[in-house]
């Protein structure tokens, strides 16, 4: 079962051409398709690698993708191009003049290699946004001395200097656990490509997008520059509690664990009363913020031995609505808490080969007009090929054409029409 249609989005005026692979690129224009845009996924013959990548549900008897390209490439239509085919070349190139957007996250260098350079795509078509994502950002903003590496996630992170301030206290960095160093820059190059586009409707001038991955990390610790400028600190990593607020973290339950902000004088008031503890506005250790911060251990301990003896779920019914509260949740928790079902984040969605719907998170921008979200699943291989090229004003002669070339490859995925 698809999920129910929904209102045209807000991009829905968008044609984008997603030449992105992995996580980083392919997560940006997904942010646009949820938006409406028309998302055309070129692909190499043998698809997108992450279409391997498991595991696959038990049930799927196509394996045509599994949850990760599931979950970053719905709402797109695909189609297979062999680039290393001067005629798939030439149908791309059509296929560009006609959008309004360009997306890839290759290694500086490949789409000149291709001769599908900027500087190529701009003369063609002037109003075109031409986006990259790349570890170190593309030099004809700025140029990085590191500008030819090639990065990760984990790269990104350890650069950007998120490792450096996360983990225990006085423990080694640690990783952050989702691909924030490609979901980061996939987030911030969606936001490049809007101002972009909006800038070449009021005035016909296209330009280029560049978001390196380490900037973008770096941008999301934006507090570290602060301290250093500001305090001459070096942040370091500080465990699960704020570097400067008390009480500001997790706190141990019976079955897990919780996360409370009581750090200013009325929200510390409100959780004591709850706690039944009013003797501790009034100790000279905890009476102010500052106390509260320079007495962390022993406030952190007082508070832990209530909270360690009761449950997540009691706290909650405590807790929830009159100071900033959070149960520590694991994905089985979300998919029974009520608030992500009825704001939508949990979304059935078809998976080929299978008889029934998987679920994917869903999109979090939520509007009135354009409410945006999941229309449907993604694509299969090369599935709207003949549809997008027709679409571009190719006869089914011409696509017969290119298809007995080798224009389109072979594709090591079902079509719609053998899957069956």
């Amino acid at each position: 079962m698809s999920p129910p249609a929904v209102a045209l989005g807000a991009l829905g005026d968008l044609r984008v051409i997603d030449m992105t692979h992995f996580l980083a690129g392919p997560y940006c224009t997904q942010m646009l398709a949820d938006q409406g845009a028309d998302v055309i996924k070129v692909e190499p013959p043998d698809g997108d690698v992450t279409r391997t990548f498991g595991p696959f549900h038990p049930d799927d008897q196509l394996k045509a993708f599994a949850g990760y390209f599931a979950s970053v490439n719905r709402n797109k239509r695909s189609i297979t191009l062999d680039l290393k085919s001067a005629e798939a070349r030439d149908v791309l190139l059509q296929l560009i003049d006609g959008a309004d957007v360009i997306v890839e996250n290759y290694r500086a260098g490949v789409m000149e290699r291709l001769g599908l350079s900027y500087e190529t795509l701009k003369a063609r078509n002037p109003k075109l946004v031409y986006a990259t994502i790349r570890g170190f950002g593309d030099p004809r903003t700025l140029p990085s001395p590191y500008g030819d590496w090639p990065a990760y996630d984990v790269v990104a992170q350890a650069f950007g200097g998120i490792m450096a301030i996360t983990g225990t206290e006085n423990g080694e960095p640690t990783k952050i656990g989702p691909g924030v160093g490609d979901i980061v820059p996939a987030m911030l190059a969606a936001f490049g490509i809007v101002c972009a586009v909006h800038h070449a409707q009021r005035t016909g001038e296209g330009q280029l997008v560049d978001v390196s991955m380490v900037d973008s990390i770096l941008a999301l610790c934006e507090r570290v520059l602060h301290q250093y400028a500001y305090g001459g600190m070096v942040p370091v990593p500080q465990g699960n509690q704020h570097p400067f607020l008390c009480p500001f973290g997790t706190f141990p339950t019976k079955d897990g664990w919780c996360t409370i902000t009581a750090y200013d004088d009325r929200m510390f008031g409100e959780l004591c009363r709850l706690f039944a503890m009013p003797e501790l506005p009034a100790d000279p250790r905890f009476s102010t913020w500052e106390g509260r911060y320079e007495n962390r251990v022993a406030l952190i301990g007082i508070l832990s031995a209530f909270t360690g003896v009761r449950s997540k779920k009691e706290l909650l019914d405590l807790l929830g609505g009159k100071i900033p509260f959070g149960p520590v949740y694991n994905v089985a928790d979300i998919m029974a808490d009520p608030h992500f079902a009825a704001r939508e984040m949990i979304v059935a969605v078809e998976q080929p080969g299978m008889d029934t719907p998987v679920t994917l998170a869903g999109t979090p921008v939520k509007m009135t007009a354009t409410p945006g979200g999941i229309r449907r699943r993604a694509p299969l291989l090369g599935e709207h090929t003949e549809a997008v090229l027709a679409e571009a004003g190719l006869s089914a002669d011409a696509v017969a054409r290119l298809k007995t070339a080798g224009a389109f490859g072979r594709p090591r995925t079902p079509t719609p029409e053998t899957a069956a």
